[in-house]
Formats: C-alpha cells, structure tokens, sequence
C-alpha cells in the first residue's frame, strides 16, 4: 500500500516516503507514505471550493443516497479494512472488525439525515406572513482525525459534513494513513470530484495549511489537547467554526455497594482494550475504602489473566501500543508511577515480544494528584484510587483538567443520581464502562477535554450548519 494525496478526484503521488512497519510485528511492512506540502493542501481546499456549490445544490436526499451507497462499500469490505488497519496502527482484529461495522452504521445513520426536517415553522406578527429557518451547510469543512479510531473517527465527522451540504478536506493522522487511502479509493467513486478530497502529511505541515487556509468554513479536530488548543485559537482568530475533542482521565467510582465483579469486568474493559488508546479509556478507578481489598483481589487477577499478543489474533485482548514513540512514553508513566510511591501490582514487565507491547498495569495507593492520575497516558495502565466515602470519591473525580467520561458502579438509584448531577463531564455512565458511546447519541466533553460541540446523532447539525431564517410576505 502506498500512501498518496486524492484532490479533486485525482489521485496524486508524493515524493518522500517512510515505509510503514507494523507496531504488532515490525518486520511486517504494511506499505509507504509521504509528506503532503502547503501547495497539496492548497490545492484539496480549492477543488472542495470549486465543488461545494453544486454539491449543495444536488439536495439532502440525494446526497443521503450517495451516502447509502457508500456504506454497501464500506461494508464490503469491511474485513479487509479491518484487517489494513490493524496491520497499520495495532488494534485487536475482534475490535476493528466491530469499528469497521460501526463505520458502515454511521454512514447509514447520516444517510438517512437526508430525509429528516432541518428547520421549523415560526409565528409571523403579520398574519400574511410565513416565517421559518431552515439550515445552510458551512462550506468546505477541514477533518483532522487521530489515529485510534482510523474507521469510525473519520466516519462521524465526514458523514455529517457531506449529508449537511460541506465538503471536505481530511488529513488523516501519520500512523493510519494508509488505511484512509484504502478507505477512499473505495468511496472515490461514489462522490464527485472534489466533494471529498485526502492529504497525507507528516509533522505539523499539512495540518498547519488546512487550519490556516482562508478557503476552510470550518475545523473539527481530534486529537491530543495541546493541539487542539492551537485549532481552536487559529479557528478564533479566522472567526471560523471548530470543534476539538482532546483528552480524558476518566474515572470509574466503585461504590460500596457495587457488583463488584461487573465493575472488574468493565473497568478492565475500559482501561485494556484497545490497550487504553481512547480518549475515553478508563483511567482511574476511585474505589471506596470498604471494599478496596475484595474489588483489587478481583482486579488484578481479571488483569493478569488477559492475552497480551499479536492483534491479528481473534483471541488477543490487548495489542500493541501504536508506535515506538508511544511506547516510550507509556514507560516513562510507568516509571513516575513507581517514584510517586505508588504500589505496582500488576504488569510492568518487559515482554520478550517482535513489536511494542505494554503488558496491562496496575498501580494501587495512587495520590490523586500524582503524575499517573492527572495526566492521560493513553496506554494499558490503571491507577486505584481508595477514597473514604462518595464525597470524597467525586471529589476526586471532578479533581482533574479533563471532563470527558465518567462511571459510577453502584446498586443504590439515589447514589447513581447524584453522580450523575455532581461529576463533572460529558459523559457519565451507571454501571457501564467508561469507554464508548452509541453512535446516534452525542458525544463530547468539558473542560479541556472539548470545544463543548456535541459530535454523532443529530447534534452534529449544530456544528455543519448555520440556521437561516426566512421570512416571506404575501402580497
């Protein structure tokens, strides 16, 4: 697979490369990519401009039936995409063969956003008068999207920018671009040209020219929060839409009267698979002090028991990290874990394996503000928290700059409630993990984690339209 630019329904070839090897098994070559330029961007933006009117003009319902075709694609070959990306950036198979499909449910769901109201009807002084608002696309929207979700990510943020009438722009992240390529020479054929365009780039080139080109109507943006920080500022001072979804140290509250072994289950869930490469992996848990000892009994034998290996493997749990740069950084969490006093107990060893595997870590005792429980670390490791009651445990939730995700695993309603009201985040779930969210349910954060936009369901309007009102008077 060899990595190039699609503008304006040409396929365009780059002239560096790196060859891409995969994380799971570094002799394996997956293919090659290069460096998009100013110009490659440049150029993507200016066929997205010269294509945005007619594909405006071309109506929600026929736009949703393009949409409909693209997911049969996508949904095709959805095993071979499944089985690219996995080469590529290391996820389970069993993982990406479900976010393949959730990709083709995606496309489906916004499909049918085509048939679906955008405005409504509003009582006029004048009784001559009709007035309503109805929904304009923004224009060309830019799509910068990360590495861990290389299918779905992509798919909730450009399936509702080309339903809502924008084209597009997407520069995938370095370490799965090659996928994406895969991904658009299936969808090439299904839109005109133009409508949607790919750059490939590595370093901050190509996604500093997409943010900063005065032809983009709007940025959403996925990614780490020092990033996302500088879109949001660019997009400020270009007075242009964004939307940035950054990082998240969820915690999982164990209440005393929780089912412990659902909440083993789940919080192992959320924190190991995908080897704790989602920003909303489980990241702590705060457990109550009355039933610390039988939930980490209970933790570390559940964590201990899962398969470390090679993710083409149907039965491996958790995969490799995405690349050796990552890797490292895992380690250095690990080792300022070890120097803040926290007790290791499980993991932490190296693993005579040919890729960059981080076994699933645990520490206990962890301060809630050591390092390992204020910053994400976005690998395999888990930090419990022993806290004295539910005041101190949300407390300790809300004690953090992030506010993504949270979980409370409790059998009492009131308990679950006020958890519910008091935890600062986006997302706040009972007696499930911390991970995930259903596609048509909105999905984001607050504080630093997000802009505040809601993405997926129908809240994705807000973001890739602008409300028009119209009034018309009757003569």
């Amino acid at each position: 697979m060899i990595g190039k630019n699609f503008i304006g329904g040409e396929w365009t070839a780059l002239d560096a490369h790196v060859v891409v090897q995969s994380p799971g098994d570094i002799s394996d070559t997956v293919g090659s990519m290069g460096f998009s330029t100013a110009q490659d961007v440049a150029a993507a933006v200016e066929a997205a401009m010269q294509a945005k009117t007619a594909w405006r003009d071309l109506g929600a319902v026929n736009r949703g039936n393009l949409l409909f075709q693209a997911a049969a694609i996508v949904e095709e070959h959805a095993e071979e995409l499944a089985q690219l990306a996995t080469r590529e950036m290391g996820k389970p198979i069993g993982e990406m063969r479900g976010e393949a499909l959730r990709a083709v449910a995606i496309l489906r769901y916004y499909a049918g956003e085509g048939y679906r109201s955008v405005g409504e009807v509003i009582p006029a002084a004048n009784p001559i008068t009709l007035q309503y608002t109805t929904r304009e696309p923004l224009g060309v929207v830019g799509v910068i999207t990360p590495w861990n979700f290389p299918l779905a990510i992509p798919m909730w943020k450009i399936a509702p920018a080309l339903i809502y009438g924008n084209t597009v722009v997407f520069k995938p992240a370095e370490w799965s671009s090659l996928v994406a390529v895969r991904m658009m020479e299936l969808l090439a054929p299904v839109f005109p040209a133009g409508v949607l365009n790919l750059v490939l780039g590595l370093g901050r080139e190509a996604g500093e020219a997409l943010i900063q080109h005065p032809g983009i109507d709007g940025i959403t943006f996925t990614g780490s929060a020092a990033v996302g920080a500088h879109v949001a500022e660019t997009a400020t001072r270009r007075g242009i839409k964004y939307q940035t979804e950054m990082g998240g140290k969820n915690p999982v509250i164990v209440a005393r009267d929780a089912n412990l072994d659902l909440a083993v289950d789940l919080a192992v869930s959320g924190a190991m698979r995908s080897a704790g490469q989602k920003c909303t992996a489980t990241s702590r848990v705060i457990v109550e002090e009355a039933v610390h000892e039988p939930f980490l009994e209970k933790l570390v034998a559940a964590v201990r028991a899962l398969k470390v290996g090679n993710p083409l493997q149907a039965d491996t749990y958790v995969g490799p990290v995405v690349s050796k740069p990552q890797f490292e950084k895992i380690q250095g969490y690990i080792e300022a874990g070890l120097r803040d006093g926290a007790r290791l107990v499980a993991g932490g060893e190296m693993l005579d394996l040919d890729g960059y595997y981080v076994p699933p870590t645990v520490f206990d005792r962890v301060h809630s503000q050591a390092v390992i429980a204020q910053e994400e670390i976005f690998g395999p490791v888990l930090g419990v928290i022993p806290v004295g009651d539910m005041d101190e445990a949300i407390r300790t939730a809300n004690n953090i700059r992030y506010g993504l995700s949270a979980s409370v695993f409790t059998g009492s309603l009131a308990t679950a409630l006020r958890c519910v009201r008091e935890i600062e985040a986006g997302l706040v779930r009972v007696n499930e993990e911390t991970a995930g969210v259903e596609l048509q349910a909105p999905f984001g954060g607050v504080k630093a984690s997000s802009s505040h936009s809601r993405e997926q369901g129908r809240a994705a309007i807000d973001f890739y339209t602008h409300v028009k009102t119209v009034a018309v008077r009757g003569l």
